[in-house]
């Protein structure tokens, strides 16, 4: 082999050109935001899974103190004792003039398509619809659009 074919050979197997760096740079790039947008749907599906397990825990509570109590709870601030957390009732109500419910009004419910998921799983998880200081009676499956969401305690 001559000095010029060893040259060429060296030359070509020092690194990567200029557009493979490029393409492999809009590949990740594509993949990158194809994951954006798949991790957004998840936000939305956890946000609307933490309405439900809060209102579920809720739910719980109010049974403890009903049967300590007999009778159901009027606030959010009477389920303190049967929670580990505080519960702000700027985002829960208690509504139990024409039957016992419990409510989410906060504001995870204007984030993205939270009420959506919520709309999705309101049939196995048994939510209704309302406003944010009522639930709609007759009670009405919740359908996303709503102002509250309520579940039943009892």
């Amino acid at each position: 082999m001559n000095v010029n074919t060893r040259l060429k050979k060296m030359r070509k197997s020092r690194g990567f050109t200029l557009v493979e760096l490029l393409i492999v740079i809009i590949i990740i790039g594509i993949l990158a935001g194809g994951m954006l947008l798949v991790a957004g749907g998840g936000t939305d599906k956890a946000n609307a899974t933490k309405i439900v397990s809060d209102l579920r825990t809720l739910k719980s509570a109010a049974l403890m103190y009903y049967a300590d109590n007999n009778g159901w709870p009027n606030d959010v601030d009477d389920y303190s004792s049967y929670i580990d957390r505080e519960i702000s009732s700027d985002s829960f109500v208690v509504f139990t003039t024409s039957g016992d419910w419990i409510g989410y009004k906060g504001t995870l419910l204007d984030e993205g398509d939270v009420k959506g998921k919520l709309a999705a799983v309101a049939e196995d998880s048994g939510l209704y619809a309302g406003e944010d200081d009522k639930p709609t009676i007759p009670k009405v499956k919740y359908t996303g659009g709503e102002g509250g969401v309520w579940m039943i305690i009892r």
